[in-house]
């Protein structure tokens, strides 16, 4: 009898103990000052970059060279364009969130509350994916509410797409701060991870994307801030958005597997 009550219970404790894990990580994520710190760097960032290349569109077309005119150009794809430089602001939640405690000592404290490394990593996880996914629709509105306005006549702000395209961006912006966690699971370090990232996100793509060889552009695409970026757009080539998000939410899921790895191989 005492067997089925335990084996009964299980699914109950086990949401339970996740429900309270979460809360734990929103606790100690959301009174950390470096976190609003880092959240209004980004929006500023967003701020700066939206608006310079808002100028940037309405001057080509009103200067006197006829070759470098833009033409009429969607609010929403200023704000993708932002989202490049953006993005490593925001990443600094997803590894801090992993990588402070570390530094600090304070995940010994962390995993004797949640002995479970799996439980501790996916609490943290989801309240990374929350906060960066609303950070990232912030970030959006404040991006499109800069952009139009410089743009003026030059740009043309569709309901349904500008909506959409915030939605994408919040998004993309909560799957790489999930592999920014997940990588900083496995690092440890927050400049190694954050190394790790540019390496990942940028350099090694462009380096393949150089020399324009058809193959090693192919490699490239399937890097997560390639595949991203071809989310973002809506590209059709070389594969559907569709396939762009799973690619990325894949590098999402294979760093947090890694980190969980490391997690359970390797004492706190």
């Amino acid at each position: 009898m005492s067997a089925r009550t335990d084996a009964g219970t299980r699914p109950a404790i086990a949401p339970a103990a996740f429900r309270g894990a979460v809360a734990a990580e929103w606790t100690k994520l959301s009174s950390v000052r470096s976190s609003w710190w880092t959240a209004l760097a980004g929006l500023l960032v967003m701020a700066a970059s939206a608006g310079q290349l808002a100028i940037y569109i309405a001057n080509d077309n009103t200067n006197d060279d006829p070759t470098d005119d833009r033409g009429i150009v969607t609010v929403g794809s200023v704000l993708i364009d932002s989202v490049e430089l953006t993005q490593y602001v925001v990443l600094a939640l997803g590894l801090l969130a992993i990588t402070a405690e570390f530094t600090s000592g304070t995940i010994r404290t962390t995993l004797q509350c949640t002995p479970s490394r799996g439980r501790v990593l996916l609490a943290k996880a989801a309240v990374t994916g929350a906060v960066t996914f609303a950070l990232g629709l912030l970030l959006g509105g404040v991006g499109i509410l800069v952009a139009r306005p410089v743009l003026a006549e030059w740009g043309s702000a569709p309901a349904a797409d500008t909506v959409g395209d915030i939605v994408a961006v919040a998004a993309y912006l909560a799957l790489v701060g999930v592999l920014a966690l997940g990588l900083g699971a496995a690092l440890r370090s927050a400049v190694l991870t954050l190394t790790v990232l540019l390496a990942t996100l940028m350099i090694v793509p462009l380096s393949l994307q150089e020399p324009d060889i058809d193959v090693l552009n192919r490699i490239a695409d399937v890097f997560p801030g390639v595949a991203g970026g071809h989310f973002l757009a809506g590209d059709t080539e070389p594969y559907p958005p569709v396939v762009g998000l799973l690619l990325l939410a894949g590098w999402a899921g294979a760093a947090l597997l890694l980190g969980r790895a490391a997690l359970r191989r390797r004492d706190a």
